[in-house]
C-alpha cells in the first residue's frame, strides 16, 4: 500500500509538472494550441476540391442564336468569375499558357447553322493540364452547360430519362462535411505528437533531465506522466473540433458519441508512443518539432485524408495500415455522417489498439535505454 501510494503521488506530481511546463512555456503554447485553431479556421474553408472563381476564355466565331445562348449560360454560371472574350485562337493559347484561365472554348463559325440544320454543334474546349484535377472538374461543369443548351434546342423531343443520382450521407455534396471531421484526427494527431515530442527534449534543454536519472521514478512512471498530458489535451482539442463541426458548421452527427470518444482516446495513445520515441532521440526542442512534422505530414498524406488509400501502390497501402490516422479517419467520418455500426467501428478500433501497444512498448524500451 505504501509503495502504491508513493507511486500515485509521484505520478500526480509529474503530471502537474508536465501540464505547468506546457502552459508556462511560450514555445509549447504556440506549437500546441495555435496550429489547431489555424487548421479549424483555414482548412475548413480553404481545403476543398470544388472548382470556384475561375476564368474561362471564349473565342466565338459564330454570330448565331445558339452560340449566344451558350455564352450567356457561361456568364451566369456560378463557378465562373469572368468570361474573357478573345479575337483569335492565338490569344486563347496565350491565356492558357500564362495560367490566366483554366479552360478556353472555341466556337466555330457554323455552330448555330449546324444546329439549325438538325446537326450536332461542336465546340473545342482547351484545358490547362497543369491543373489536372480542377481542369477535369471544369470540363464536367462545361459539359453540363452544353447539355442544357442541347436540351433547349429541341424542347419537345423525346429524350431518354436521365440517370437520377442520389448521394447518400451527404446529399448536397457539401465538401466541408468531409473536411471538418477529418480535421479532428489531424488536430489530435499533431497536438499529441508535439506535446510528447517536446516533453523529454524540454527536460534536456532545461537541464532537468539529469534529475530524472537520480530520482526514484521508474521508467513506466515517466512514460505515464509524459503520456497523460497529451492524452488529456488531445482529447479536449478533439472534442472541441467535434463540437465545432456540429454547432459551428452544422454537420449532422448521427453515430455513437461514446464509441467515438473511446476511439479518439485510443488513437491519441497510439500517437503518444510515436511522440515519445521522437522525444527520446531529440537533443533540443527544435529537433523534436522537426521530427514531429517529419512524421506527421507524411502520415496525413498517406492516411486517406486528401486522396483514397486504394489509389496508392500496394506497398504504400500496407504502410498506410500502420498509420493510426488511417483507421481513425474511417471511424470519425463514418460516425459523423453514416451512423457506422459498432462492428465496423471495432474493425478499425483493434488496429489502433495494436498500434498503441507496439508504439508504447517501443517508447518504453527506448526511454529506458536513454535513462541508463
Amino acid at each position: 500500500m505504501s509503495g502504491s501510494l508513493l507511486s500515485f503521488t509521484r505520478l500526480r506530481a509529474q503530471f502537474v509538472k508536465e501540464i505547468l511546463s506546457i502552459l508556462r512555456d511560450p514555445r509549447s503554447r504556440m506549437v500546441v494550441f495555435v496550429p489547431p485553431i489555424l487548421q479549424l479556421l483555414v482548412f475548413a474553408f480553404a481545403a476543398t476540391l470544388e472548382v470556384r472563381n475561375v476564368d474561362i476564355a471564349v473565342y466565338n466565331q459564330d454570330a448565331g442564336r445558339w452560340s449566344h445562348e451558350l455564352v450567356q449560360r457561361l456568364d451566369s454560371a456560378r463557378f465562373i468569375t469572368h468570361v474573357r472574350h478573345v479575337d483569335s485562337q492565338r490569344q486563347l493559347h496565350e491565356l492558357i499558357d500564362r495560367g490566366e484561365v483554366i479552360a478556353a472554348l472555341a466556337i466555330p463559325v457554323d455552330f448555330s447553322r449546324t444546329i439549325a440544320a438538325g446537326g450536332s454543334g461542336r465546340a473545342q474546349v482547351l484545358v490547362d493540364g497543369r491543373r489536372s484535377n480542377s481542369g477535369q472538374i471544369t470540363v464536367a461543369y462545361l459539359s453540363t452547360i452544353a447539355a442544357e443548351v442541347g436540351a433547349a434546342v429541341v424542347p419537345g423531343a423525346q429524350t431518354p430519362n436521365p440517370v437520377v443520382v442520389r448521394h447518400w450521407f451527404n446529399p448536397n455534396l457539401v465538401y466541408r462535411w468531409f473536411i471538418v471531421p477529418g480535421l479532428t484526427g489531424i488536430l489530435a494527431l499533431f497536438s499529441a505528437l508535439l506535446i510528447t515530442s517536446l516533453s523529454i527534449a524540454r527536460e534536456r534543454e532545461l537541464g532537468t533531465f539529469d534529475q530524472l536519472l537520480v530520482s526514484p521514478t521508474s521508467t513506466p512512471e515517466i512514460i505515464i506522466s509524459k503520456s497523460l498530458p497529451a492524452l488529456a489535451i488531445g482529447t479536449l482539442l478533439g472534442l472541441f473540433m467535434i463540437s465545432a463541426g456540429v454547432f459551428l458548421f452544422g454537420i449532422p452527427f448521427t453515430g455513437s458519441f461514446g464509441l467515438l470518444l473511446v476511439s479518439l482516446m485510443l488513437f491519441i495513445l497510439s500517437v503518444v508512443g510515436i511522440g515519445l520515441m521522437i522525444s527520446a532521440v531529440s537533443a533540443t526542442q527544435q529537433q523534436a518539432i522537426l521530427g514531429a512534422f517529419a512524421v506527421g505530414v507524411p502520415a496525413v498524406l498517406m492516411s486517406g485524408f486528401a486522396t483514397p488509400v486504394e489509389n496508392m501502390p500496394v506497398a504504400l497501402q500496407w504502410l498506410a495500415q500502420a498509420i493510426p490516422l488511417t483507421h481513425f479517419l474511417v471511424i470519425v467520418e463514418g460516425t459523423f455522417l453514416k451512423t457506422m455500426p459498432a462492428l465496423d467501428i471495432l474493425a478499425n478500433l483493434w488496429p489502433l489498439a495494436v498500434i498503441a501497444l507496439v508504439t508504447l512498448t517501443l517508447a518504453t524500451a527506448l526511454v529506458r535505454s536513454r535513462l541508463q
